[in-house]
């Protein structure tokens, strides 16, 4: 039996290793401003990329290249040059947009699979149809589809892959259509520098242009003033009607610019998701702790489910973002001897262990620390901080970049992690 895909984001090679330990099938990323990310494309050199697809094959898994940006054409004859050299580094797929790029890729590299980009914003079987016969061996779907309507086109298209986003941040357009971050600060979704502005908080006015008047409309208490701010998406609990559509091929996580916990943290709960489901299965309150130990702007399961005009809880009003359930203290390095500080830590706080799913680490008590098991869930404690260089510190905070030992060998890029508290929580609230 086929199983679906996970995809994940691959914003740099640290975070393409750790989304693939942690559980992704395959991740995606790019290089340079053809990448719909450009601050991702940035952290991407061309020897950097090809040393996450040799990464991803050693393990057998699969790495696909974004060329999705909206080139003008100016910049055709780069383009050309780009795909080119891309293709030179052996993806198993490229994730184009617009026609014209996906036919100058089949035209350059001809046997390298193409994927097309959810900015396409395929909805229904006519323009799948389209795509595939232009040569698109996968459709990365709309956000707004339904589980319904991708059903259709797989009973029509039954050869034609497609991938369906499952967690991440919703845009406030329609799939990226939205021309208010040009406006306000000439930077433009479509082209991968969207400056975010749906997530600003706006205050709003009643003018009068005959009279010149001008309102200030005051906000009613509790409801908030972030008008255009989408709720991120989170489908971890209804991986069993995705799957059970048959529809789906792939299912995507969103986040190329996020942190190298959420590559972690995603990757492992939907890993779970989908294993559990294969098992016959679900325990969706094991998912839910780890995704709601991010940041987020409030999850909702947005429109594969439900249709958009059944849906009323989209939006975030009063808040931009808010810190998860936990805070990230400390991440193992590749070698996995010792952890650098992303928090203030003192000896014997208690950090609880967020490893790749497998994982096996000893359960130990000497001078370095301890390491044990509770309700499930796997802990460590130091008993001095002792740096890489001998020196004992009485604590250590995130601006500390001396290695701390650890009491046994951990997986690399295992996180350690503790309970959140109110005062940590900085997200600006009305």
């Amino acid at each position: 039996m086929k199983k679906v895909e996970l995809l994940s984001p691959a914003g740099t090679l640290e975070k393409l290793k750790i989304a693939l330990d942690f559980g992704a099938d395959a991740v995606y990323g790019g290089v340079s401003h053809f990448s719909l990310r450009i601050r991702s494309g940035k952290e991407f050199t061309f020897e950097d990329f090809e040393a996450g697809i040799k990464y991803a094959h050693e393990r057998g898994k699969k790495v696909y290249a974004t060329i999705n940006g909206f080139p003008f054409n100016s910049q055709l004859n780069l383009l050309k040059k780009h795909i080119i050299k891309m293709a030179e580094l052996k993806p198993d797929a490229f994730i184009v947009a617009t026609p014209g790029v996906l036919k100058l890729c089949h035209d350059l590299a001809p046997d390298m699979p193409l994927h097309l980009s959810t900015q396409a914003n395929v909805m229904n079987v006519l323009d799948a149809q389209i795509y595939a016969d232009m040569g698109a061996t996968r459709i990365i779907t709309a956000r707004e589809i339904s589980l319904r309507d991708l059903k259709e086109i797989k009973k029509e298209l039954p050869e034609l892959e497609l991938e369906v986003f499952v967690h991440g941040s919703m845009c406030f357009a329609y799939s990226g259509r939205c021309l208010i971050s040009t406006l306000q600060s000439g930077r433009v979704p479509n082209r991968g520098s969207c400056a975010n502005d749906c997530r600003f908080p706006y205050e709003m006015y009643a003018a009068n242009p005959e009279t010149g008047t001008l309102f200030k409309l005051e906000e009613e208490e509790g409801v908030g003033t972030y008008i255009m701010n989408s709720k991120d998406l989170n489908l971890a609990s209804h991986i069993k009607e995705i799957l059970d559509s048959g529809a789906v091929d792939s299912v995507k996580i969103e986040g190329r610019t996020k942190t190298a916990y959420y590559a972690a943290t995603t990757a492992k709960a939907y890993r779970m998701a989908i294993d559990d489901y294969y098992a016959d299965k679900v325990d969706s309150e094991r998912y839910q702790y780890e995704l709601q130990s991010l940041q987020n702007r409030g999850y909702t399961d947005a429109y594969l489910i439900s249709r958009p005009f059944e849906k009323h809880d989209t939006q975030s009003l009063d808040f931009t973002m808010q810190l998860g359930t936990h805070q990230v203290s400390g991440v193992v390095n590749a070698a996995g001897t010792h952890f650098l500080c992303k928090y203030k830590t003192l000896p014997n706080d208690e950090m609880e262990v967020v490893f790749p799913l497998g994982s096996e680490v000893a359960i130990v008590d000497n001078e370095i620390g301890s390491t044990y098991e509770r309700d499930g869930k796997f802990f460590v404690k130091l008993k001095q901080l002792k740096a890489e260089n001998g020196k004992i510190w009485d604590e250590v905070h995130s601006g500390n970049v001396n290695p701390i030992e650890l009491p046994t060998k951990f997986p690399s890029y295992t996180f350690f992690r503790i309970p959140a508290h109110p005062d940590m929580n900085t997200a600006p609230k009305k």
